[in-house]
């Protein structure tokens, strides 16, 4: 059994945020949530919140036991570029310069081992 979890419209470009769901990808569910708790980039601190919630719509999915019990882990995660901002900030002699305010759509996956198994 598996349970999503999404994160739409993040503030972040997804190159950065790939470089941390890169981290956690095909590990145990614990083990994803130590290393994000110790990784020093933004993007952990989205991605920790996101993995709480897939372990929390597992357990709810599941109906009994805790996720502790079971062996959960990151089946897949992977991150889509979302919609870009388009912004304009003064340059000299009155040119103008494009920022381009990135987004991204994280998708989260995580499934039990045992039930894989069977």
């Amino acid at each position: 059994m598996e349970a999503v979890a999404k994160l739409r419209n993040c503030p972040m470009s997804p190159r950065k945020m790939r470089l941390v769901v890169d981290l956690i990808r095909g590990k145990k569910a614990a083990q994803a949530l130590h290393i994000l708790k110790f990784t020093k980039k933004e993007a952990s601190i989205w991605l920790e919140k996101l993995l709480l919630s897939a372990i929390n719509n597992w357990e709810q999915k599941h109906g009994e036991g805790k996720a502790d019990q079971s062996d959960l882990y990151v089946k897949t995660a992977f991150v889509d570029p979302g919609t870009v901002l388009k912004r304009f900030q003064p340059a000299p002699q009155g040119r103008a310069n494009r920022i381009r305010k990135r987004r991204n759509h994280v998708t989260l996956v995580v499934a039990s081992r045992a039930n894989t198994n069977n």
